[in-house]
């Protein structure tokens, strides 16, 4: 892939707003969202013209299981209760005092969605990646039931990558492929197959990105492809610390799901590199926990207003003229 410099971007996307601002339009920017917000780790989808949005659980609440949410129109949403009542009991047996579940991924194929979601203990990497499948996101549907297809890749003390934050992509060819981590040795990606959405092999995982020096805070990959181009985006630093939270939103770019992935000044994702997208601006603070449907990215970020309280950002994906991506925050 070639190199794109910085400066020749920059020039590409002022005239990208500029072209909006003659045409008497602002650029996109976050949608002023009202209801029930206190999301964190975000997947965003869309079934039959509604929105849904799966997010971490409440230890506190259904015993921590995966919370739903909805929208008619993506601006006003309502809480749907939770996945489940009660977690799968062999999550417990395999991660030791987990309490919540944690930054779901939904994906649907062939009619049947894919429910990705993460059991762990915070700074551990005892962690399991689990699958649940429903023919429908619609909670008033007769046939919603979300059915436990168990464990997809774990991680323990002995590994060099925590089986967390799961993101899955479609190749060219159909081939499914799930990209996670969380810190560790950084962002990591297995094969998948369908129609199970489990691993297809026990192949040992690719490398995508990775930050070298501890901690190696670099996590919640998400993958997109646009004309042709593959973008994987991450969030760096640090989250879970309220208005002190240091995260942001970065990108890079590959010819393919598995990589290669560089940043517009051409710097490997497998050395630090990454394009900082959203970062803390005024109240809005540590964006985060992406995931993206529909030209739209929703990320959780903490508002320094309430007090540094976890909310939902739903915001729209512009593309300039090399081919980035942009966000309005």
């Amino acid at each position: 892939m070639p190199r794109r410099g910085r400066p020749a971007a920059v020039a590409a996307a002022v005239a990208s707003v500029a072209a909006l601002l003659l045409a008497g339009c602002a650029p996109p920017g976050v949608w002023d969202l009202t209801g029930d917000l206190s999301t964190h780790d975000p997947a965003i989808a869309k079934d039959d013209g509604t929105w849904y949005v799966y997010s971490t659980g409440n230890g506190t609440v259904a015993d921590g299981n995966i919370q739903v949410r909805s929208s008619s129109d993506g601006r006003a949403w309502r809480y749907e209760g939770e996945v489940w009542d009660e977690k799968p009991e062999w999550i417990g047996e395999t991660v030791r005092g987990v309490d919540n579940l944690w930054a779901p991924e939904l994906v649907e194929h062939d009619g049947t969605w894919y429910l990705y979601y993460s059991a762990s203990t915070f700074g551990k990497n005892t962690s399991v990646i689990a699958l649940a499948t429903n023919t429908t996101l619609d909670p008033d549907d007769p046939a919603y039931d979300w059915v436990d297809r168990g464990p997809v890749i774990a991680s323990e003390p002995g590994d060099d990558f925590n089986a967390i934050d799961p993101g899955v992509a479609t190749d060219d060819e159909g081939t499914p492929w799930l990209a996670f981590g969380s810190f560790w040795s950084g962002i990591r990606m297995v094969e998948l197959q369908w129609p199970s959405g489990l691993r297809a092999d026990a192949a040992e995982p690719l490398r995508l990105a990775d930050r070298g020096a501890p901690p190696n805070a670099i996590e919640a990959p998400y993958l997109v492809e646009h004309d042709g181009d593959w973008f994987l985006f991450v969030s760096r630093d640090s989250c879970c610390q309220g208005a002190d939270s240091t995260y942001k939103i970065a990108v890079g770019r590959a010819d393919a799901p598995t990589g290669p992935f560089v940043d517009r000044d051409g710097v490997p994702l497998l050395d630090d590199g990454g394009t900082v997208l959203l970062e803390t601006e005024g109240s809005r603070v540590g964006p985060g926990g992406q995931s993206i449907a529909d030209g739209m990215m929703a990320l959780h970020y903490y508002d320094r207003d309430l007090n540094g309280q976890f909310r939902l950002a739903l915001v729209p994906i512009d593309w300039d003229g090399d081919g980035w991506p942009v966000l309005h925050w």
